[in-house]
C-alpha cells in the first residue's frame, strides 16, 4: 500500500476520534490530552503527506516511462528468440512449437487467419552475431552478407517511401483539396473573401493483393545443415520477397494481382511526367526541383530524393563541364545528395521524391506476416520439403505533388 493512503486513513482516524472528543461537553484531563495529542499527529501527518505525494509522484512518472516503452522493447526481445528452423521442422515432422516461437505464432494467429504458420517479418532480419559454421557441421562453412532487413536498404526506402504494419482491415489516407483561403477587405465594411469549404480525397491501403514466394528444402538440407536452418531459410525468404516488393512499389503494373506501383500509376496518383527526350544533366533535374518549390512541396534541393539506373549515372559522370573536369555528376550531387541507383526503375526514367511535412512519398501496406504453408505432396517422393510463404501487400501514393518523373533520358 503506497505511504499517501496509509497516511490519508490515519487521517480519516484522527479526524473521527477527534469529532467525538470535541462533541463532549465536559471532558476529563485524559480526554484534553488525547485531543492535544491527536491534533499535534494530524498536523505532523499533513506535511508527511505532502512529502509522501511528491516521493509517489516522481515514482509514478518512472513507472509510466517504463510503462510506454516496455510493450515494445519485450516484443523485440521475444523477435530475438524467434527461430525458423522450428517452422520448418513444424512443417516437415510434426514437431510441436515451443518457447518464444510458439508465442508469437500463437500471438499472431490470434489477431488474422492463417492457413499455415504465420511468420512476421521482422524473423526474417540476420541477427547480430549469428553464425552457421561450426566444427559439427559440415555444410555450409560460411555466412555470406545478406540484406538486414526485409525492405529497408532498397531504392524505395531511399526515395521515402515507408512501410505500414496493418493487422487487418483497411487503411485510407483522407489528403485534403480544397480549403481556407485569404482574402482582404475592400472596405471597413466588406467580408474578407467568400468561405471555401474544405475537402478531402481518399488514398486507401487494402488486402487486396497476395503474392508468394517458394522454395524447397531437400531432406539432405534438413538433416545436415543443423543450425544453418535457420539462417539459410531467413536469407532466401528475405532476398525474394524484399526484391519483389522493391519491384512492385516502382513498377507494379496493378493487375494480374499485383498493387500498382508509382512509374505506371503515374496518372492515377496524379504524379507529373516530364519527357526530356536528351542526356540527362544537372539542368534537367534542376528544372524539378524548382517545380517542386514553387508548388510549396520543398524549400532546398537537399530535401529531394533521386534515384534512376546506373547507366545514367554513367552518363552523368562521363559528361564533363566544357573547360573544367567537373562532370554533371559532381553538379548533381552537391545540390541533391547522393542518388540511389537500381536496374529496379526503367532504362530512360529517373524518380524525384519529396518528403512533405512527415507525410512519405509513398506507402507500402505490409498485412499481418509471411503465412507460410507447406506442400505436402509436389515433392513427397524425393522427401523434400516445399514451403509457400504468403505475403498481402498493398501500396499507394497519397499526393502526387511530392513525386516527379522525367522519362526519355537518352543513355
Amino acid at each position: 500500500m503506497l505511504d499517501s493512503t496509509k497516511i490519508q486513513r490515519r487521517q480519516s482516524e484522527i479526524r473521527q476520534s477527534l469529532a467525538e472528543l470535541v462533541g463532549k461537553d465536559k471532558p476529563t484531563d485524559d480526554e484534553t490530552r488525547s485531543m492535544n495529542d491527536l491534533d499535534a499527529e494530524y498536523r505532523s501527518n499533513e506535511t508527511r503527506y505532502r512529502a509522501a505525494l511528491i516521493a509517489e509522484d516522481t515514482e509514478r512518472r518512472e513507472a509510466g516511462e517504463e510503462l510506454e516503452t516496455r510493450s515494445d522493447r519485450e516484443w523485440s526481445d521475444l523477435m530475438g528468440r524467434f527461430e525458423m528452423r522450428q517452422v520448418a521442422f513444424a512443417l516437415d515432422e510434426g514437431r510441436m512449437l515451443d518457447g518464444a516461437t510458439k508465442e508469437i505464432v500463437d500471438e499472431m494467429r490470434s489477431k488474422g487467419g492463417y492457413q499455415g504458420i504465420p511468420v512476421p517479418f521482422e524473423a526474417l532480419e540476420t541477427r547480430a552475431g549469428e553464425t552457421v559454421s561450426g566444427s559439427d557441421l559440415p555444410n555450409p562453412k560460411a555466412i555470406r552478407p545478406t540484406i538486414d532487413r526485409i525492405f529497408p536498404n532498397s531504392v524505395a526506402e531511399k526515395i521515402g517511401v515507408q512501410r505500414i504494419q496493418i493487422a487487418q482491415g483497411e487503411l485510407a489516407f483522407p489528403v485534403a483539396t480544397s480549403g481556407a483561403v485569404f482574402g482582404w477587405q475592400t472596405d471597413e465594411l466588406s467580408n474578407v473573401g467568400a468561405a471555401n469549404p474544405y475537402q478531402t480525397t481518399e488514398r486507401s491501403l487494402t488486402p487486396d493483393h497476395t503474392g508468394g514466394a517458394q522454395m524447397v528444402i531437400t531432406r539432405k538440407a534438413l538433416k545436415q545443415a543443423g543450425a544453418g536452418l535457420e539462417a539459410a531459410i531467413r536469407r532466401d525468404l528475405n532476398a525474394v520477397i524484399g526484391t519483389e516488393l522493391d519491384r512492385v512499389v516502382i513498377n507494379g503494373s496493378g493487375a494480374a494481382g499485383e498493387p500498382l506501383g508509382i512509374i505506371p500509376g503515374a496518372a492515377a496518383y496524379g504524379i507529373t511526367e516530364t519527357p526530356v527526350g536528351a542526356a540527362a544533366t544537372w539542368a534537367a533535374f534542376r528544372a524539378e526541383v524548382v517545380a517542386f518549390m514553387e508548388a510549396n512541396a520543398i524549400t532546398s534541393a537537399s530535401q529531394v530524393n533521386l534515384a534512376f539506373t546506373p547507366a545514367i549515372w554513367a552518363d552523368l559522370d562521363d559528361a564533363l563541364i566544357a573547360g573544367t573536369a567537373v562532370s554533371e555528376w559532381d553538379r548533381l550531387v552537391k545540390h541533391v545528395g547522393t542518388p540511389a541507383t537500381s536496374n529496379v526503375i526503367p532504362d530512360d526514367t529517373a524518380l524525384m521524391t519529396a518528403n512533405v511535412q512527415g507525410i512519405a512519398p509513398g506507402y507500402l501496406g505490409l498485412y499481418g506476416g509471411v503465412d507460410l504453408i507447406r506442400d505436402p505432396y509436389t515433392k513427397a517422393a524425393s522427401g523434400s520439403l516445399v514451403l509457400t510463404g504468403l505475403v498481402t501487400a498493398d501500396f499507394t501514393v497519397p499526393r502526387g505533388l511530392q513525386t516527379r518523373i522525367l522519362t526519355g533520358l537518352a543513355v
